[in-house]
């Protein structure tokens, strides 16, 4: 393992050209102090923990000190947002410090969230307040650990200095690793602003570093497109399969590596409610969770107008009608899995459709659920009481329990074996939105105990954990419809 001063920095996106980024000094926070930090993300730069509790840590990692190599950039994007093109984002207050090289061969973007404003700022501050830091420190590293493609949540960097929302907060910085930042809406600059040449400059450098299968084929252009496709096509099944809501899926949101990224108003489900929606200032429920997929797909072509100049159009227009098949056989596949379900057979959409719809017309809790149903009896007398009462309308579950139990029958399925394989596809541990919020508040007033202790609970969240029982219960009257908001 290394020590800080050893890691090896370089910044490749720094040394495009000057359209692509702004170089900015980090402003780091008054009295910077840690919050927390994660024991997995920090070995994908091989550091070890003590690392982290050297005061040099906080200096590096909240911008005060510059290691060499480190050449701070705040890059340039643009995207829709809620449906409306908006011409110029940008990074307005996370900076790319650089690269780490490790020791396993993999390249890890670092960037500083929350470290001051940028040209990008629009009139902000450049700031990140606590509250929304460790939620996606805490969301980032809990989707890791349920095997969905996410960008890393390295620590959280904390301070007393005053930070102006709706309210007076305090301000935070999250330090956050990804094999790269490119997001559909990085594209979309170039392309809407007549920058052809650094379209194809972007599709190149993207290529080279992460799609390097691709280099040097005449067809490497389409193929990235069809390969972002299959890549988006797989996040959101996967997301819809654990009942994880994005909550605002813009373009310059979307990861053309496929990957989680931006958490901002996002929730998992508590009662199956297809239509739920997390963030409270989606008042038309565009970013909905059952629209989702459609939603991805929406962005997906506005990343194939932005690769016109590289792609023939009927060439992006196949690749997008393939988005909407491997969807479905993807999200086919997880739900089989937590269903317990070996083999593939024509019925299965029903009998998931059958299941969905009984769900949302009880209410019925969504990780509970199917965490429960790996206990299932499907011999014939069984009556299964606790799923049962997971139901408002029981009946409706018994008729369902039927066809289930039939469905098992007839590809021989085994109760115990059946039950070790759902154990490791369905969550006990999700990061509820309560959870998070009374991490939030302790954190708030200066114990920060529950925020390493939510994280070591989510970081095992297909384990059964005895003395963490009381993080896999449904959320408490105050928790139920809690309002997250973009403001951070």
């Amino acid at each position: 393992m290394a020590s800080l001063e050893q890691l090896t920095f370089s910044n490749p996106y720094a040394s495009l050209p000057p359209e692509f980024s702004v170089r900015v000094r980090p402003a780091p926070l008054a009295e910077a102090r840690l919050v927390s930090v994660s024991p997995e993300a920090l070995r994908l730069l091989d550091l070890e923990e003590a690392e982290a509790q050297r005061p040099e840590f906080v200096e590096v990692m909240g911008g005060a000190r510059l290691l060499p190599g480190m050449e701070p950039v705040a890059t340039v994007y643009s995207g829709h947002q809620f449906g409306v093109y908006v011409p110029r984002l940008g990074d307005g207050r996370a900076l790319l410090l650089g690269e780490v090289h490790n020791a396993a061969g993999e390249r890890w973007e670092v960037q500083l969230k929350g470290s001051g404003p940028t040209p990008f700022s629009r009139m902000g501050d450049g700031r990140a307040v606590l509250r929304s830091t460790v939620r996606e420190y805490l969301c980032s590293e809990a989707m890791h650990a349920l095997g969905i493609p996410t960008t890393r949540a390295l620590c959280v960097i904390g301070s007393p200095e005053a930070v102006y929302r709706e309210e007076v907060e305090t301000g935070a910085i999250l330090v956050r690793l990804a094999p790269s930042h490119v997001r559909f809406g990085t594209f979309e600059y170039f392309a809407h602003t007549e920058q052809t040449g650094h379209v194809a400059l972007l599709a190149e450098h993207v290529i080279a570093r992460h799609f390097p299968h691709l280099a040097g084929a005449p067809d490497r252009h389409t193929r990235l497109f069809s390969e972002v496709v299959e890549r988006t096509a797989r996040l959101v099944a996967q997301w819809q399969a654990v009942g994880f809501a994005h909550g605002v899926m813009n373009t310059d949101n979307m990861s053309l590596l496929g990957l989680t990224l931006d958490y901002g108003p996002f929730g998992f489900l508590d009662d199956f409610e297809p239509g739920f929606i997390c963030n409270h200032s989606d008042h038309s429920g565009r970013y909905a969770f059952d629209k989702q997929p459609r939603i991805a797909l929406w962005n997906l072509s506005c990343l194939a107008q932005a690769l016109l100049s590289l792609v023939p159009e009927d060439a992006l227009r196949a690749a997008l009608e393939s988005f909407a098949p491997t969807y479905s056989a993807l999200w086919q596949a997880r739900m089989r899995e937590k269903l317990g379900l070996r083999e593939e057979r024509e019925d299965d959409r029903g009998l998931l459709e059958a299941l969905l719809a009984r769900m949302a017309e009880s209410r019925t809790d969504y990780t509970r659920f199917f965490r429960a149903l790996g206990h299932f009896d499907s011999s014939p007398q069984a009556r299964n009481e606790p799923l049962r009462a997971l139901f408002s309308r029981p009946e409706g579950f018994e008729a369902w329990a039927s066809l289930y139990r039939t469905r098992l029958a007839a590809e021989g399925s085994v109760d115990a074996e059946r039950h070790e394989r759902m154990a490791r596809v369905n969550p006990k541990y999700v990061l509820r939105n309560y959870l998070a919020q009374t991490a939030i508040l302790r954190a708030q007033q200066g114990d920060f105990s529950e925020v390493d202790r939510l994280r070591a609970v989510l970081s095992r969240p297909f384990e059964e954990q005895p003395r963490s029982e009381p993080y896999a219960a449904p959320p408490p009257s105050w928790g139920r419809h809690l309002e997250v908001s973009c403001s951070s």
